[in-house]
């Protein structure tokens, strides 16, 4: 499957899941049914990124500000996660994909939290691709913790510098996204990879998260390679 012309393809696509409670409710059905949907389609995303040979993918799964929605929407979303996320693995192993978490793992429900870690550690030294699960995630509050790190660690203030900074961040060794696609309509970040989204190119579609297939993806990718990119500078970048 992987036949497509790598150099003009992003190496790292992030994506902001948006538009499960709203593909639930044009379908009669209660909002959870929705987040279940999109994580089937998380899975289904994962295999399209894997046939083009992408090596780097983001999932905005559940952000920091997700637990001011009602208790019982927030228990569910982490049911689903819980009782689907072995699938993943069974996956990722069997492609040799490695599975990295982003965000804060404490606050999350001990059997979750087990089933993010064992995940993480199972698929450690896979290299094919790399999925960045975004769960618990906000992108102020991984920048908090980074200084909040250097600080405790008593790097001098002299000493810090970007790529000293991004290895204090959750990806660190991941390089930022190229591509960064947010589907259901809104066109904003949404405390979303705030310091590694610098110089990505944003790609905004009105498709619902469960409705966004492969052909949705090709149409993402081929305006990705139509664009120049510059970098801040005034020739594109190849």
């Amino acid at each position: 499957m992987a036949h497509h012309n790598m150099d003009s393809l992003p190496r790292h696509v992030a994506i902001i899941i948006d538009g499960n409670g709203r593909w639930a409710k044009q379908h009669g059905l209660p909002r959870l049914a929705g987040h279940w949907e999109g994580v089937t389609n998380a899975h289904r995303t994962v295999e399209i990124l894997f046939d083009y040979g992408i090596k780097y993918v983001t999932l905005y799964i559940f952000s920091t500000e997700n637990w001011s929605r009602p208790k019982k929407e927030v228990e569910g979303i982490f049911q689903i996660l819980l009782g689907r996320i072995g699938e993943g693995v069974e996956f990722a192993q069997r492609k040799g994909i490695r599975i990295c978490h982003l965000g804060k793992l404490d606050a999350l429900p001990m059997g979750l939290k087990n089933k993010i870690r064992h995940a993480v550690e199972l698929t450690r030294d896979n290299k094919a691709m790399t999925v960045n699960l975004a769960i618990n995630y906000g992108g102020r509050d991984e920048i908090i913790q980074a200084v909040r790190r250097l600080t405790h660690d008593g790097v001098p203030a002299g000493n810090i510098n970007e790529a000293l900074f991004s290895q204090y961040l959750y990806t660190a060794g991941i390089p930022d996204p190229d591509l960064i696609i947010r589907t259901g309509g809104e066109i904003r970040l949404s405390n979303f990879l705030l310091w590694q989204a610098a110089y990505a190119e944003f790609y905004f579609t009105p498709v619902l998260w469960p409705d966004f297939t492969r052909d949705e993806m090709g149409k993402a990718l081929m305006a990705y390679k139509e664009r120049q990119r510059r970098f801040g500078s005034l020739t594109p970048s190849h």
